[in-house]
């Protein structure tokens, strides 16, 4: 069997959620997306392997991770305008589509230490690890193989995900792993027609118990009809930069990014 690769990362991002449905698969594409178009060298890691949302987002759904006879995986490269890209990895790139992963605990496991260990995922500066959503077997294997300097937990404003998230927090400081903040997502929907918000599932959730349990507020991303089109066309709603969502999404990630590396962060020319 061959040696495992030798991939140096400089920052790894669990993005998590207490529960289902809050966007954080999108979080995660468009995140990776930005740091890219920041100049950053990024690996985006599908890590919910029985639910794998990914390359469906990205429009990579046709294609698949390339290998070679010494069992050694090498991530499939996404290019971003001129001179930025991203490396992705998950499980919808080595299955057939729509087939289920109909697999107990540690054949999940055993598949998570191989996309880590026997990827050749090169250097990078950010890889971004979405979760599946909930605190079970993956969150756990991350943090035990990847040592993540960081978490981001998204949740919608509504009190049943609040609830979860609380416990996403809590599992993150229980593995060790600092929590950069919370993303409140769906937060708030403005009229197209008036211009005027509407509070469809409440406002502000997020950012009250992120000071509650005294964790970092990134901000808030409006329930936008175009991100839903977007990821179903697998063109993420970051690379609209004239849309309002964008904008509000380069904010947190100037954030993340004046976390890490301080001072002003600004895009890349390419």
């Amino acid at each position: 069997m061959a040696e495992s690769p030798t991939n140096k990362v400089v920052h790894n991002i669990m993005v998590m959620s207490g529960k289902g449905g809050v966007g954080k698969t999108t979080v995660s594409v468009n995140l990776a997306l930005s740091l890219a178009l920041y100049g950053k060298e990024v690996g985006l890691l599908d890590a919910d392997i029985t639910g794998p949302n990914v390359p469906k987002m990205l429009n990579i759904e046709d294609m698949s991770l390339g290998g070679n006879e010494d069992q050694t995986i090498y991530p499939l490269e996404l290019p971003i305008g001129l001179d930025s890209g991203i490396e992705v990895v998950s499980m919808a790139l080595i299955v057939e589509k729509d087939s289920p992963i109909v697999w107990r605990g540690p054949l999940k496991m055993q598949i998570i230490k191989q996309f880590i260990e026997g990827v050749v995922w090169g250097d990078l500066d950010y890889m971004l690890i979405d979760l599946p959503p909930g605190t079970s077997d993956e969150p756990m294997s991350i943090a035990q193989l990847l040592k993540p300097d960081g978490a981001i937990v998204v949740t919608t404003p509504q009190d049943l995900a609040l609830i979860d998230a609380r416990k996403a927090i809590e599992m993150s400081r229980s593995l060790g792993v600092p929590v950069l903040g919370i993303i409140e997502n769906m937060s708030g929907f403005r009229c197209p027609k008036c211009g005027k918000p509407i509070d469809l599932f409440k406002v502000g959730g997020g950012e009250k118990i992120a000071k509650e349990i005294g964790v970092p507020f990134l901000g808030r991303i409006a329930i936008d009809p175009d991100i839903c089109k977007a990821g179903d066309k697998g063109t993420p709603f970051v690379l609209n930069v004239r849309s309002r969502t964008a904008k509000a999404f380069e904010q947190i990630v100037t954030k993340i990014l004046e976390h890490y590396e301080g001072g002003e962060a600004q895009p890349s020319a390419g």
